[in-house]
């Protein structure tokens, strides 16, 4: 490329704890005080139900026609992914308005995919079986993000 070279990327450097560092013990109060400010997304239950209702969106969508894969298929993988990775993006940030804001895209993922479960549903892409199994599942996500939005709420 006529003798320009690209400078090598820089290496993301990571703080390394010292071995002098001290570790509380689990009899300090900073010991437990810490313990809990480290619970993360990941360790809340909406989170986890969302991150099965994905995988289910997944295998289901699996079975829909061809000509759906840029469509309704699409559409639908990408509102149930938008569930978990908005309790997570929320859960991530400084304080409980960022993450109100966030649970609450995420609540509209939840409507975003009701829609779209009708319209599979209506199309004969799902069974009502499953469109039931589904929408309950749904339903029971929406029921624990309001539950968790109205909570949070209180703390602001």
């Amino acid at each position: 490329m006529l003798g320009i070279r690209k400078k090598p990327s820089p290496i993301p450097q990571f703080p390394v704890p010292s071995p002098q560092s001290p570790v509380p013990s689990p009899q300090s109060p900073s010991f437990h005080k810490k313990t809990i400010q480290m619970k993360t997304h990941k360790d809340l239950d909406v989170w986890k139900k969302s991150i099965e209702l994905v995988t289910e969106i997944y295998q289901v969508t699996k079975n829909f026609p061809k000509e759906e894969l840029y469509g309704l298929t699409s559409q639908m993988r990408r509102a149930a992914i938008s569930i978990p990775s908005n309790i997570a993006e929320g859960s991530a940030r400084q304080g409980n308005k960022e993450l109100v804001q966030f649970l609450y895209i995420a609540l509209g993922s939840v409507v975003e995919l009701d829609t779209q479960l009708i319209i599979a549903r209506n199309l004969s892409y799902i069974s009502e079986e499953k469109f039931i199994q589904l929408i309950v599942k749904l339903e029971e996500i929406a029921k624990m993000l309001n539950g968790l939005i109205n909570y949070r709420k209180t703390k602001l």
